[in-house]
């Protein structure tokens, strides 16, 4: 009898079983790599580039269809034109596996916040997609500017973002969440990293783009975008953008070019950089001090100098140094009497060293920080020498 009760009770549960009630089919979805938010006419503009599966398939075969498409929709909430896209897309509109996120300048310059709100707070939306703005052009263009190599163009921004950082340091992958809780900071703006359409975007939407040996039309990082708050206010030069990941420990490679004694040139790539930054406070008034350790390998060599010898390397080693300490302090420079924007930390670095005097100073912080005695020391080590110990113009010379 027992055993009659227990079988009648398992299949009653069962009838409260939700199954895969939810499920979406692949064949319902319109997957979403990349999402882009202007600013038009007081409207929110979003466009969103969809895979098309079967073009970017390794097996299927070439039809000359384009591997992605891009819908576009107005309205006075990003949450509103979403919506509206039901009215051009045959499918439900997926943005799980949504890539990138580009802000067009305009909405950039007007402040972001707003445009964060929903896809920040969204569920459908994961928490690892990179944020970029569009320099002087609007995210709808980039998103139609098809690519080569990559055939869905948010892959090509997402592995260009992240092989740049890793071997050239003049950007900074910074995912939503980095994004939000910076701009949740009252101490610290963000930074972002700004792509541009190098040629004439019309001539991007078509095939011949991806046709040809040179390619006419191209996505490009620009360098680092700088914000006040939420609202962009410029643009770093290549230079200070790699200053700034120095600043930001984010620098995992990059190349420095240094005079030789007597003429020519060295190029050395750095191999490792860590960097430290410490806040106090001397007699009431607030300072910063930067150190940072670099490890390189002599890369390339244009001049005669005798690698063998500790002296050439002591140079090589001083030189880097110069640079490097020159490039930040200038960069420093600009981001305080130019941006006036703490987009370096240093305003938590102070409040973390001494809590009860940044609570003084925290009003003036914007004033201040201009004014902010800034201390940059660089220490650099040569490692390695390459496959050849001298430049090939040294034997000749000696010939």
């Amino acid at each position: 009898m027992s055993k009659y009760k227990t079988i009648c009770l398992l299949l009653m549960v069962t009838l409260f079983l939700s199954g895969c009630w939810s499920k979406r089919e692949l064949n319902e979805l319109a997957i979403v790599s990349a999402l882009g938010i202007d600013k038009v006419d007081d409207e929110f503009e979003v466009t969103v580039q969809i895979v098309v599966p079967g073009e970017i398939s390794s097996k299927a075969p070439t039809s000359g269809r384009s591997p992605v498409i891009t819908n576009y929709a107005k309205g006075k909430t990003i949450f509103e034109a979403i919506r509206k896209m039901t009215t051009l897309s045959t499918r439900k509109i997926y943005f799980a596996h949504t890539q990138v996120v580009i802000l067009g300048e305009e909405l950039a310059k007007e402040g972001i916040s707003e445009a964060l709100d929903l896809i920040s707070r969204d569920h459908e939306f994961r928490n690892d997609f990179n944020v970029i703005i569009a320099h002087e052009t609007t995210a709808k263009e980039v998103l139609n500017i098809l690519t080569p190599i990559e055939k869905v163009p948010a892959n090509k921004l997402i592995n260009s973002l992240n092989t740049s950082e890793k071997a050239w340091g003049s950007t900074i992958a910074i995912n939503i969440d980095e994004l939000v809780s910076t701009l949740s900071s009252s101490e610290t703006s963000p930074i972002l990293s700004a792509i541009e359409i190098k040629g004439d975007a019309t001539l991007g939407m078509g095939a011949t783009n991806v046709d040809k040996v040179k390619t006419p039309v191209v996505l490009k990082y620009a360098g680092l975008a700088v914000f006040k708050k939420d609202k962009y206010i410029g643009l770093l030069t290549e230079e200070e953008s790699k200053s700034v990941s120095f600043l930001s420990d984010k620098i995992k490679s990059t190349i420095e070019i240094i005079a030789c004694p007597k003429g020519g040139t060295l190029a050395t790539e750095i191999t490792k950089s860590k960097t430290k930054i410490k806040g106090k406070f001397e007699k009431g008034t607030p300072k910063i001090n930067v150190h940072i350790d670099v490890e390189q390998n002599v890369g390339e060599v244009e001049c005669t100098i005798n690698l063998t010898s500790q002296k050439s390397i002591d140079y090589v080693n001083k030189k880097t140094e110069e640079l490097i300490k020159k490039q930040i302090e200038k960069s420093i420079s600009t981001i305080q009497q130019t941006y006036r924007s703490d987009i370096l930390g240093f305003g938590e670095e102070l409040h973390r060293a001494d809590p009860k005097k940044w609570k003084k100073i925290k009003n003036d912080w914007p004033t201040m920080f201009q004014d902010l005695a800034v201390n940059v020391e660089v220490h650099v080590k040569t490692k390695g020498l390459g496959t050849m110990q001298n430049s090939i113009l040294n034997k000749k010379k000696k010939e």
